[in-house]
C-alpha cells in the first residue's frame, strides 16, 4: 500500500540528499521521510471522512440521545463518540461540561472524557499506519473497554457531590434541538476545512514525534532499551504509565515515538501504556478539571483509568509476544 512512498523516501535519501547506504544517518533520514509522508496522507484522508460523517451528528442531538439511554448503552455510545472527536484531554473538557449540563449521567460523561483523547481518529490513523490492523483493532477494543468500565465504576460510586455546584446550576432545562441542514456541497466544504484545520494544528507534533523517533531508529542500539523495558520486566508497564502522566502531548506527537521505541525492542504493551497515559491522563487536564470538580474525584478518575491502562499494557505484552 505504501510502496510508492518507500521508493520516494529511498530516492530522496540516497539520490537527492546523497547519503551513503547503510549509515546511521541514512537509516534515520529514510525513516523520517517515509513515516512523515505516510502519516500526513493517512491523517488528512481519514479526518476528512470522519468529519463528513460527523456533519450528520449535531452535538445537541447527541447529548439528548445519550441522556435518554440506559446506563450501559449510554457508556458504549459515549465511548464510541469519543472515537470520532479528535480532541486532546484538555479540549474535551468543555464537551464534558456540556454533557453534564444537558442531563447526561456523570459516569457516561467520564466515558466520553476518557475515550476522546485516547482513541480518537488521529490516534487510530497513526496506529494503523505504523503498526498494522492487528494492533489497531486491539487498541480500539482495549481503549473502549477502559472508557466503558471506568465510566460505569464512577457512575456506581455516586460521586456527583464532588462536582462543582455551578455545573449543576447550569444544567440545561431546554431540550429543544436546532439542527442546521446542510447540502452535500456544504458538508464536503466543511469536511475539507475541518481536515485542513486539524492538520494545521498537529503537523508540527508529527514532525517532532517522527524526528525523535527517527533519531531512536537510527542511533539508539537495538539492545539498549530492551535491557530496561522488555516484556520480561514486570515493572516496565506501571513505570511507563507513571512517566507518561506528567507529560502532555497528543497522539500525533507521541505515536511516532512509540513506533520507534517498539522497533528498538521495548515491549508493545509498555509503549502503548505510555501513550495511553500521555493522552488520557495529564497534569494540564487535572488542573482544568480542578476547576469543575474536587480533588478526590480527580484522584478516583486517575486511579481507575491508570489501573485500566496498566492492565491493558500487561495484556498487550502477553498477547503480542
Amino acid at each position: 500500500m505504501f510502496y510508492p512512498l518507500q521508493l520516494l523516501a529511498d530516492w530522496l535519501t540516497y539520490s537527492i540528499f546523497n547519503i551513503a547506504h547503510g549509515t546511521l544517518l541514512a537509516s534515520a533520514v529514510n525513516f523520517f521521510i517515509f513515516d512523515t509522508l505516510k502519516i500526513f496522507i493517512l491523517l488528512f484522508v481519514i479526518i476528512f471522512i470522519v468529519s463528513f460523517i460527523r456533519t450528520y451528528l449535531p452535538p445537541e442531538k447527541v447529548r439528548l440521545f445519550l441522556a435518554k439511554k440506559n446506563k450501559l448503552t449510554g457508556h458504549i455510545f459515549a465511548s464510541l463518540l469519543g472515537v470520532i472527536t479528535p480532541f486532546c484531554s484538555c479540549s474535551a473538557i468543555p464537551l464534558f461540561l456540556g454533557f453534564v449540563e444537558a442531563g447526561v449521567p456523570l459516569g457516561v460523561t467520564f466515558s466520553f472524557l476518557i475515550a476522546s483523547p485516547m482513541i480518537n481518529e488521529v490516534a487510530l490513523v497513526l496506529l494503523f499506519g505504523l503498526f498494522g490492523w492487528k494492533i489497531f483493532l486491539l487498541y480500539i477494543f482495549s481503549g473502549l473497554i477502559i472508557a466503558i468500565i471506568s465510566g460505569l465504576l464512577i457512575g456506581r460510586m455516586k460521586v456527583e457531590y464532588l462536582v462543582a455546584d455551578f455545573v449543576w446550576q447550569n444544567k440545561s432545562k431546554n431540550n429543544n434541538i436546532s439542527v442546521i441542514k446542510m447540502s452535500l456541497k456544504e458538508r464536503l466544504a466543511y469536511s475539507l476545512n475541518y481536515a485542513l484545520d486539524i492538520f494545521k494544528k498537529v503537523w508540527i507534533y508529527i514532525l517532532v514525534g517522527v524526528g525523535f523517533g527517527a533519531w531512536i531508529h537510527g542511533y539508539v542500539p537495538a539492545d539498549f532499551l530492551t535491557q530496561y523495558a522488555g516484556a520480561d520486566k514486570w515493572y516496565a508497564v506501571p513505570l511507563a504509565t507513571l512517566i507518561g502522566i506528567p507529560l502532555y502531548s497528543n497522539a500525533a506527537g507521541v505515536i511516532p515515538l512509540v513506533s520507534a521505541l517498539t522497533e528498538k525492542g521495548v515491549a508493545i504493551g509498555t509503549t502503548l501504556a505510555f501513550m495511553m497515559a500521555v493522552t488520557a491522563l495529564s497534569l494540564p487536564e487535572f488542573m482544568i478539571l480542578k476547576k469543575v470538580m474536587k480533588t478526590k474525584l480527580i484522584i478516583i478518575f486517575a486511579s481507575i483509568v491508570g489501573t485500566g491502562i496498566i492492565l491493558t499494557g500487561y495484556l498487550f505484552n502477553l498477547i503480542l509476544k
